[in-house]
């Protein structure tokens, strides 16, 4: 493996021919740097997420521990660490230990591929504010959010209880059902980019689109929907309301969470929000242009700190987004779940990418044609999927 997908040291470097200490150097500092600000960010997050939701409640929120209540993640953090763990008799003692470790690592080895700034010069080598950027980044990012389900799964099967085996089964099944819809609308977005390379797609959004007014955004570029589908799917994947059906309190106590205290109950809620500060951090890449912003710099210390603030810009907006939707929308039926990713969310994820196939080999004809074909089967398929599911309540009843 080459210097430059380890530490992301430009190509025109002669570091190429060889690995030297200094390299060495980069990736173990960008590693632990990437990491204490992924840390960081979480219990920002849950404070922020804590004190939007008290806002629209009309509540105050935390406000005891530290000035704004900006210590209280931190508190709860030190005490669960502390607590004394509980472990079920009838669990399966290292599954049950190992699966919250399961779902903490991939939402961390997502993050790695995320570009939060442009080039900077560090011990003496030019390199990128990204700690990996392998020529196939979207597929990593595909197969870690794959791999963070296993550790809701054996969370559940090993507790040896049946709420937790629920919330896991649920689990596999969401995922599954959402996992298709994802695919295809980042199937769009590499269409349009024609890199698998993370990096490369935010090169690709640099820059004015449409009229020289615009940003060349892909949220643009696509016309919005593989954004929209991105959006539903990823708030599915990440088991944020209204798809937490895995550890719905109403139903499953709290899910495959329910044998688990202290730290283990800790790692899993730090995989929570860190896999949403993960996914935030993909949506920004995929479709609102990365770290790039409507002025850069090409000198100075604002050619590397502008971008930075750009990312945490549209960072917060995307979150806050995450957080507005948990404080309005009602959890989802089971039924309703399945019906919106398998009817809906599929189809049309689909048909777009076949529209943005079709409109980048200027086959204009077919593009329209398939978009007068979905104006005309689009309302007769939601009258269909209205229908079954009359059917199916009034079977239940």
């Amino acid at each position: 493996m080459t210097p430059a997908l380890v530490s992301g040291v430009l190509a025109t470097d002669p570091l190429l021919d060889h690995v030297d200490g200094g390299v060495v150097l980069i990736v173990l500092v960008k590693t632990v740097v990437a990491f204490a600000v992924l840390l960081v960010s979480v219990l920002m997050v849950i404070w922020w997420e804590r004190k939007l939701i008290a806002h629209m409640q009309s509540r105050v929120g935390p406000y005891e521990a530290g000035p704004f209540g900006l210590l209280q993640s931190l508190a709860d953090g030190i005490k669960a660490f502390f607590k004394e763990a509980m472990h079920p008799t009838r669990a399966d003692g290292f599954v049950y230990r190992m699966a919250p470790y399961l779902a903490v690592v991939p939402a961390f080895l997502t993050f790695a591929i995320v570009p939060v700034g442009g080039e900077v010069k560090i011990f003496g080598h030019v390199t990128f504010l990204q700690l990996a950027d392998p020529p196939v980044g979207i597929l990593w990012m595909l197969m870690m959010s794959a791999l963070a389900i296993y550790g809701v799964m054996l969370a559940g099967w090993a507790s040896g209880s049946k709420y937790p085996l629920l919330g896991s089964v649920r689990a596999s099944a969401q995922l599954i059902s959402y996992e298709a819809a994802l695919g295809l609308s980042i199937a769009a977005v590499v269409l349009i980019a024609g890199s698998l390379s993370t990096r490369d797609i935010v090169v690709q959004q640099a820059g004015r689109g449409i009229g020289g007014v615009l940003p060349n955004w892909n949220l643009i570029q696509l016309a919005v929907v593989p954004f929209v589908i991105f959006l539903i799917a990823a708030t599915a994947e990440l088991n944020r309301p209204p798809f937490d059906l895995t550890e719905a309190d109403s139903e499953l106590v709290a899910g495959y969470m329910t044998e688990y205290s202290a730290i283990g109950f800790a790692f899993f809620y730090l995989a929570e929000y860190m896999g949403l500060i993960t996914m935030s951090a993909i949506i920004i890449t995929l479709f609102l242009g990365g770290p790039t912003g409507p002025y850069d710099p090409k000198t100075g210390v604002g050619h590397w700190l502008l971008p930075i603030v750009w990312f945490l810009i549209k960072m917060f907006l995307v979150v806050s987004a995450f957080v507005w939707v948990r404080a309005t929308l009602p959890r989802l039926r089971y039924d309703q779940l399945m019906d919106l990713g398998w009817k809906v969310l599929i189809p049309v994820g689909l048909f777009w990418l076949l529209v943005v196939a079709a409109i980048k080999q200027g086959r204009w004809t077919y593009a329209l044609g398939a978009a007068i074909a979905a104006v005309i089967l689009f309302p007769l398929l939601a009258r269909a999927i209205a229908v079954g599911r009359g059917r199916s309540i009034g079977e239940m009843r």
